[in-house]
């Protein structure tokens, strides 16, 4: 029997203006325990267009036709426009997720910083990084977090030793196939990761010849069946989507998705529950598994990988 895990990452202003609620109303609705992400700083999405001299960007950029999920501000924020500060700016919205009950975490402070530079910050820009998004989610929410998934799972030695000075009871930095402890040139780091294991609806949007948007209803059958397949090896699986497309365009496939997955007999868990259970086991006996820079299919650049 397999099990399925929600995990929404917040990136944008329009994602966290328009899309949150609808897909916390959508969870809410199937009773589905959804962990949210947010991005609590400046929205500098805007910048992102300079990514297209990297390899593969511009390739997935075309195929998934990533511009038509934002409104035209959205593409301008931290260039033309200011970066506005989604913190500040949507700090009701973000407490409302919690307050449906939903739990919430830490995606980024600079979301367009993170997943871009991380990897040319020092220790101790890191911990001042990801130091401000703590100051404002405890802010914002009053409490400390609990866990954290880096933007574009984004992760490195720096990262991972940030990430263990903030005790968090888990994070979700990596893609992988089982919960584990990272280990990078021989040092263990303490707090586990729960990888996901699915491909996001971006990835396999990238593989089909038309974008569902053009009204190909057979190309949202595929990816729902695709789904499927996936989930019908057993244990424990986690799917990323995002509020800019599962939030917004996507959101009557999404939740489509949800009742077919719902109808396959599939059972939903949440993440926190997860972590509870693998502390309760004793995290000794998770396995110690290196962490790799690797390509996914269907996006650009490396992402942290669970290793062997």
């Amino acid at each position: 029997m397999s099990r399925l895990a929600i995990k929404v990452d917040v990136d944008t202003a329009g994602g966290t203006e328009h899309g949150v609620l609808p897909l916390a109303e959508i969870c809410r609705r199937h009773k589905i325990p959804a962990l949210f992400l947010f991005s609590l700083g400046p929205d500098k999405m805007g910048r992102s267009i300079f990514r297209i001299f990297q390899p593969g960007f511009l390739r997935k950029v075309l195929h998934t036709r990533v511009a038509s999920h934002y409104d035209l501000k959205s593409l301008l924020h931290g260039t033309l426009l200011p970066a506005p500060h989604l913190g500040r700016k949507y700090a009701e919205i973000m407490q409302q997720v919690r307050d449906l009950g939903f739990e919430v975490g830490i995606h980024a402070y600079d979301h367009y910083r993170w997943q871009n530079y991380v990897h040319t910050l020092t220790l101790e820009q890191t911990r001042a990084e990801f130091g401000r998004a703590i100051e404002e989610f405890e802010r914002i929410f009053g409490c400390k977090p609990t866990v954290a998934g880096a933007p574009g799972w984004q992760a490195n030695a720096n990262t991972l030793a940030v990430i263990d000075e903030c005790g968090l009871d888990y994070a979700s930095d990596t893609r992988g196939a089982t919960p584990f402890l990272p280990v990078i040139q021989g040092k263990v780091f303490n707090t586990p990761q729960i990888p996901t294991t699915l491909p996001t609806l971006d990835e396999l949007l990238g593989r089909l010849p038309l974008s569902p948007l053009d009204g190909v209803r057979g190309g949202l059958e595929q990816l729902t069946n695709h789904y499927l397949q996936l989930l019908r090896a057993p244990g424990d699986h986690l799917l990323t989507v995002h509020a800019e497309l599962e939030g917004r365009d996507y959101a009557t496939f999404f939740e489509n998705l949800i009742q077919q997955i719902m109808q396959a007999g599939v059972e939903f868990f949440g993440l926190a529950d997860k972590a509870r259970e693998l502390r309760q086991h004793g995290l000794d006996k998770l396995p110690r598994c290196e962490l790799t820079q690797q390509t996914v299919q269907g996006r650009s650049g490396t992402l942290a990988v669970q290793g062997h």
